[in-house]
């Protein structure tokens, strides 16, 4: 479904690049689709922005929809417009970007369609629900240079990941070989609610979207709804972007060669599908990843919580969101000589956006980053799925001799839906 609007442009100043949107002493107007709990949050954020403007929300829970325009009408002291369908949103022509805070499994149609439009795209983590989603992400913002920003915000809003990406580049751990992701995941058992009739406030159809169709239950929507494989990877593919992040940041990871993982839902007993218990060892050139996910965390590194651990011949450094710690000869490191600052600081994760949006400069964690990243965590969850060791060709981006993971790698969508 292609969705086209002709919008105003202007060249911006001696770089002749055209802006489709607002000059930059206006405001940017910004449409949110998709307004539960994330996407509340999200709306607050950019409100908090002078020159953003919420001109438009849209959900299919009517009391979402509700909350979300009484919340823009306090803050900015009118009602945005409202819409049930997102594509109805798109059609506004004087709108700049719009932000994702849907389900994952409608990132991909909501985000391929506001490029369509002529719209810049802020997009919620992980990027999409399947590799064929994000590759159509990304030739979507290239076809309409529109610019992009996924919503892993621990990578600008928080200057630790800067400190700890100089160290890992400077050399003093020496060679690294090995990198642990660990998330303490504090799992809780969700229930085991019955099927039943969909609230009246909530279009559960047009909430399956592309998802196969299925009764209602409480749980398979909004919030615990990435518990169910049909919308989402559970717990690891939510966190999966924040602590593979710093890895593949710091070490400039691209695809593995190798994926396995193993694990279940072994600790708790609801109706949940997706696992609590959860380890993944990706082959690197060069380095072998692991992911842990368990409510103890990495041995040994208890005291850090959910971390990230870069193993190096010379010394090992661990980092959580906020702080990070060297140890070497199993003694921590208390002084030691940092390298100058080479990562300049952001001026924050949303607020990068918006500047991009002006300058029509690359952001940080755009579309192709977002897709590298998202990619890493989907082949875990495909090597989970199949219970095999995956071998991945990513020139191709195919599973080398292995039809049924294959054929996963693209979800067939449900009529009416197609992923164009």
């Amino acid at each position: 479904m292609d969705i086209t609007t002709t919008r105003r442009t202007f060249i911006l100043g001696a770089t002749g690049a055209a802006l489709s949107g607002a000059a930059p002493s206006d405001k940017i107007r910004v449409g949110f689709i998709g307004l539960g709990g994330q996407g509340t949050g999200r709306l607050n954020e950019f409100m908090r922005h002078p020159d953003v403007e919420a001109a438009a929300v849209c959900d299919v829970d009517k009391s979402h929809l509700d909350r979300a325009s009484a919340l823009v009408e306090k803050t900015q002291g009118r009602k945005p417009e409202v819409f049930h369908d997102y594509r109805k949103l798109l059609e506004l022509k004087d709108l700049d970007a719009v932000m994702v805070g849907t389900p994952d499994h409608w990132h991909a149609l909501t985000f391929i369609h506001a490029c369509q439009a002529g719209k810049d795209v802020f997009v919620e983590k992980p990027l999409c629900y399947s590799i064929g989603e994000g590759r159509a992400m990304v030739e979507a913002a290239r076809k309409h240079a529109r610019v992009s920003q996924m919503g892993n915000h621990i990578h600008n809003d928080l200057p630790n990941y800067r400190r700890v990406v100089e160290l890992v580049r400077s050399g003093m751990l020496g060679k690294i070989d090995r990198v642990y992701c660990a998330l303490t995941s504090g799992e809780r058992a969700i229930g085991k609610a019955a099927d039943t009739a969909p609230p009246s406030e909530l279009d559960y159809d047009f909430w399956q979207g592309p998802a196969p169709k299925r009764p209602y239950n409480p749980l398979r929507s909004h919030y615990t709804y990435r518990y169910f494989w049909d919308y989402s990877g559970g717990v690891f593919i939510d966190f999966w972007c924040h602590y593979a992040d710093i890895a593949y940041w710091a070490l400039d990871l691209q695809a593995p060669k190798n994926v396995s993982a193993a694990g279940g839902r072994w600790l708790v007993d609801d109706n949940a599908e997706t696992p609590d218990t959860f380890e993944a060892l990706y082959e690197f050139p060069n380095l072998v990843l692991t992911w842990t996910l368990h409510p103890r965390g990495r041995p040994g590194y208890e005291h850090m919580g959910s971390c990230v651990i870069f193993e190096g011949t010379e010394a090992t450094l661990v980092t959580n969101y906020t702080t990070h710690e060297i140890w070497a000869k199993r003694n921590k490191v208390e002084s030691f000589t940092r390298p100058p600052q080479s990562i300049p600081d952001s001026p924050g994760h949303i607020r990068e956006f918006l500047d991009s949006i002006k300058s029509r400069q690359t952001p940080t964690c755009n579309v192709e980053y977002g897709y590298k990243l998202t990619k890493g965590g989907l082949l875990a969850n495909l090597a989970f799925r199949t219970s095999e060791r995956l071998a991945w060709d990513d020139q191709h981006e195919r599973v080398l001799g292995h039809t049924q993971a294959n054929k996963l790698l693209t979800r067939r969508y449900r009529k009416p839906w197609k992923l164009s």
